[in-house]
């Protein structure tokens, strides 16, 4: 397979509709947008949730209750498993995480879950740790401190 041979495959790429490109396309005149009123204009059309006037939906069902969504706290996870690429006996600590690369970033912390199997014996530091993560890192001889 040579990189000038290669093709896409069948039914994966479509050719983009041109509008107003009279014969042939179909799309011509007046592009497929009828004759005038407020969706043939440019920048025309109504905004989501627009029912011309009637009262939308979102107003006219009752507000009720109490959202905590905002202030929920968001962990940044790891798995035991990422962590056996540490040596033996070393103090795992976020700083150290995010140098290396397994978080991006810690939003409000972060949380071990006991994904895969842990082969080193580490002090681990984080936020919050799942019950199989804090047993399985126990187990081995390590300590789960949480911050």
């Amino acid at each position: 397979m040579k990189l000038h041979t290669m093709q896409p495959a069948v039914g994966a790429t479509k050719t983009r509709k041109r509008v107003g490109r009279g014969t042939g396309s179909g799309l011509g005149k007046t592009s497929g947008k009828g004759h005038k009123g407020q969706n043939a204009r440019s920048g025309g059309g109504v905004r989501p949730g627009f029912e011309g006037g009637q009262l939308p939906l979102f107003r006219r069902l009752p507000k009720r209750g109490f959202s905590n969504a905002r202030f929920k706290t968001t962990y940044a996870v790891i798995n035991l498993s990422d962590l056996n690429s540490f040596e033996n006996g070393v103090e795992v600590t976020p700083e150290l995480l995010k140098d290396m690369g397994f978080v991006k970033n810690q939003l409000d912390g972060i949380k071990v879950l006991g994904y895969g199997t842990l082969e080193k014996k580490l002090t681990v530091k984080a936020s919050n740790f799942s019950e199989a993560a804090r047993e399985q890192i126990e187990k081995l001889g390590g300590k789960a401190e949480v911050i």
